[in-house]
């Protein structure tokens, strides 16, 4: 099958897929108690299958071998596309199919700590990934809306702009949660346990039940078990930790104070001085925000911790933090504070980036800096920099960053200008500019210039709340 045809048939597979999904969505909306009992013909569908595939080559991590071996690119070389597909679709309907073990791969994390990273095989990734098209329909059905990590149509902005809303709404006290190793500790048989009530074909269960318990191959060339936890890395595990994750959803949801209780009943809680609350969740990154007092965020981070220990997770004491909207919080990269209005009396709550996103970026450009020879042409250097650059401003364009990227821009330059003077050690600073910075300060290479933070304009993120559209049509 040459390329022309692969395309024209992935298209096709892509409506019949997003036609089930709507209905399998559509299904689990109506009626919240349904329990879906033949998924598992779906998940070897061809269609499915060869989207699952389309997918999996299109991630970056297609070009990183799990366990045997082999990349997107080896197995579409070698083995051929739709050979490899049909195969794996025996495999599994016949109930051969096991999947491998993830290799390891440790990631430095900031404070000097390594993340667990599981890579996959690549027929292990197609099966999750035809897996995820089934699942993720019918559990977005139960998904609340405070909940935005890993899912369809939303973002880090959505959860950072719900804090912001919230906070500027008299939600003043804040609790940081933090969970310990969340990927690493959710309970296995919980796990299952949610995901039974909305998926009743075994078959089904006995697969995802396959994915948690495949094992690790440490870097160390040691197998370990896995008997509790998600692999980080895991096409399935954004899924299945949202589902796990979802009980602290539910639970704040639920109680009284909470986003279900109507205008008049948290009035009269007001008025008895009892505490409302609001969640916002990215994965396993959450903040509980509270019209109350300390004491009520004290009592209510306990509560918490009993509800996420029903899955076998455990909140880290030193890092789950009580603030005040005054003293801010760091959330996803972005410092959310409230402060007077320079000139006014009138306090607002700000976003910007945070102190510790800004040193991250310019430990990034200084890095770069330090490992690109100065044989090199400058260009090579600006094409690294430029974009992590522009990366980083399009995340915190929405917000008060503009101090923060003239800070940014004059820092790059003054990188720049050190490896342009590191490259030529025997001219001035005034030829310097001549030869890279046109007679001007603005360094720029052959065929690129420096990107300049400073001058990005910011904009407003709006608050989108419940109306977040749902990427399946719920019209009948």
């Amino acid at each position: 099958m040459n390329t022309d045809e692969l395309e024209a048939v992935t298209y096709v597979a892509e409506r019949r897929v997003l036609e089930i999904q709507t209905k399998l969505h559509r299904w689990a909306r109506d009626d919240p108690h349904r329990r879906f009992d033949d998924l598992f013909n779906l998940c070897t569908d061809p269609a499915f299958l060869l989207v699952a595939w389309d997918r999996v080559r299109g991630n970056k991590g297609a070009k990183t071998a799990g366990v045997d071996g082999r990349t997107a690119a080896f197995i579409a070389e070698r083995t051929g596309v739709g050979e490899f597909l049909g195969g794996l679709r025996e495999s599994i309907k016949d109930r051969s199919f096991r999947p491998l073990p993830v290799r390891e791969r440790m990631i430095p994390k900031a404070g000097g700590k390594l993340r667990r990273l599981g890579i996959a095989t690549i027929a292990d990734r197609v099966v999750q990934a035809s897996l995820k098209l089934v699942l993720e329909p019918i559990f977005e059905a139960d998904f609340l809306p405070c909940s935005y990590g890993f899912r369809p149509n939303r973002r880090a902005h959505d959860a950072v702009a719900e804090v912001r809303f919230f906070t500027s709404k008299s939600y003043e006290w804040i609790v940081e949660g933090d969970i310990k190793a969340c990927f690493d500790e959710i309970s296995h048989s919980a796990l299952i346990d949610r995901v039974r009530k909305r998926v009743g074909d075994k078959r089904v269960l006995t697969l995802v039940k396959a994915f948690l318990k495949s094992g690790i191959l440490g870097e160390d060339r040691v197998l370990r078990e896995t008997t509790a936890g998600t692999p980080q890395g895991s096409i399935l595990s954004p899924l299945m930790s949202n589902v796990a994750l979802s009980v602290l959803d539910e639970h704040i949801a639920q109680s009284p104070g909470g986003p279900r209780s109507t205008p008049w009943a948290r009035t009269k809680r007001l008025r008895q001085g009892l505490p409302n609350y609001r969640l916002a969740r990215y994965a396993d990154d959450w903040c509980l925000m509270i019209k109350g007092t300390k004491d009520d965020a004290e009592a209510l981070r306990e509560e918490i911790a009993e509800v996420l220990s029903t899955m076998g997770l455990r909140l880290s004491v030193e890092k789950t933090l009580i603030t005040h909207i005054d003293e801010g919080l760091d959330f996803l990269g972005w410092r959310i504070q409230r402060h007077r209005q320079r000139g006014s009396s009138r306090s607002y709550v700000y976003t910007y980036p945070s102190r510790k996103a800004l040193t991250a970026a310019m430990g990034k450009v200084k890095a770069v800096r330090r490992r690109t020879a100065t044989g090199l042409p400058l260009d090579e250097l600006l094409i690294q920099i430029n974009r992590m650059l522009f990366g980083w401003c399009m995340y915190f364009r929405p917000g008060v960053s503009s101090a923060t990227f003239q800070y940014l821009s004059s820092y790059t330059w003054s990188q720049v200008m050190k490896w342009l003077r590191r490259k030529h050690l025997r001219i001035n600073r005034k030829d310097l500019r001549r030869l890279y910075c046109g007679g001007g300060w603005w360094p720029a290479g052959e065929e690129r210039t420096l990107f300049d933070p400073g001058k990005v304009r910011t904009t407003r993120y709006r608050y989108r709340g419940t109306v977040i559209p749902s990427p399946w049509p719920t019209t009948r």
